[in-house]
């Protein structure tokens, strides 16, 4: 497939008797206004993001993620995009068994973290880790993007080397690259201009696109998904002066998807513009200081004005 945007989306909540539980209709629905949006040139969002490790499984159960992940299925099949989510696990065992759980709710493509591990796993453990999520991948019918994000997410960093083998795995259908640092895209390209490289962190979008990235997985496209789309449009057709000034219009909201509490910010953001601050987009996740939250929302009352100005 060609990549270009892929959201990364954030669930619905409700609480219930002082429990979670997950608003499976309202989170369709979010998911699907986020998919019909085009951007300016006509191409839409090529795939939807639900459940990945920096974002809500860290507290759902097993039964409420899988349930999630069955839910946008139906809105990524609806929308012919691929559905993609994370896996993670302290041993390659475990690892293979998140990946079969994935593949029996429509999950077509999962992005694996490095081990979850204290240790810092040699590099011959690690390969060994990937090449059973692609074994496993190949069993179940579906896809693996090794993902490297050492910086926000704080996993253990995969090496260029490593990468390099990770890629040509048969399964592998592309790498995330989330870190600030895009050279290393440019030299994974150098040695394989086939590669399919998404960029992970919404403020280097346009650098990595130059850098020859194919697309990439944003968090902050789920609340300005015109904006978003456009800009990769822009940086896909080498309209790089265009791309920019997008991206500086969003910068001001894009800066927090690099940061450990993204997804608080992030989610709050889009609390925000749907009018929905106390409502169901809240976050179960770490609360948020006052001071966080008025950052937020100038935050994004700034990429809101600019990106009003360009349009």
């Amino acid at each position: 497939m060609e990549w270009g945007n892929a959201s990364s989306f954030y669930m619905v909540e409700r609480v219930k008797i002082g429990s979670l539980e997950i608003d499976f209709d309202a989170t369709q629905k979010q998911a699907a206004g986020i998919l019909k949006v085009p951007g300016k040139g006509g191409s839409r969002m090529s795939g939807l993001v639900g459940s990945e490790l920096a974002g809500e499984n860290s507290y759902l159960s097993n039964k409420q993620r899988l349930s999630l992940l069955k839910s946008l299925s139906e809105v990524a099949e609806e929308y012919n995009v691929p559905l993609i989510s994370g896996a993670t696990a302290e041993t390659k065992e475990e690892l293979a068994k998140i990946i079969e759980g994935l593949a029996t709710v429509g999950v077509d493509t999962v992005m694996v973290m490095p081990p979850k591990t204290k240790e810092i796993p040699s590099e011959k453990e690690m390969y060994e880790y990937y090449a059973l999520s692609e074994a496993t991948a190949k069993d179940v019918g579906v896809t693996i993007m090794p993902y490297n994000n050492p910086d926000a997410a704080g996993y253990h960093s995969l090496s260029t080397d490593l990468l390099k083998r990770l890629s040509v795995l048969s399964m592998v259908t592309a790498l995330k690259i989330s870190t600030i640092d895009v050279s290393i895209i440019e030299t994974l390209l150098l040695e394989n201009k086939d590669l399919k490289i998404l960029a992970g962190v919404d403020t280097v979008t346009v650098y990595a696109g130059l850098a020859g990235a194919s697309g990439g997985i944003t968090g902050v496209g789920t609340i300005f998904p015109k904006a978003s789309v456009t800009m990769q449009e822009c940086v896909l057709n080498g309209e790089w002066a265009e791309a920019n000034k997008i991206s500086q219009a969003l910068n001001s909201l894009s800066y927090p998807d690099a940061q450990p509490l993204l997804m608080e910010y992030l989610k709050l953001a889009m609390g925000i513009h749907h009018n929905d601050v106390a409502g169901g987009l809240r976050t179960f996740g770490k609360k948020l200081t006052q001071q966080q939250i008025y950052d937020v929302r100038a935050r994004y009352i700034t990429a809101k004005e600019r990106l009003e100005i360009r349009t």
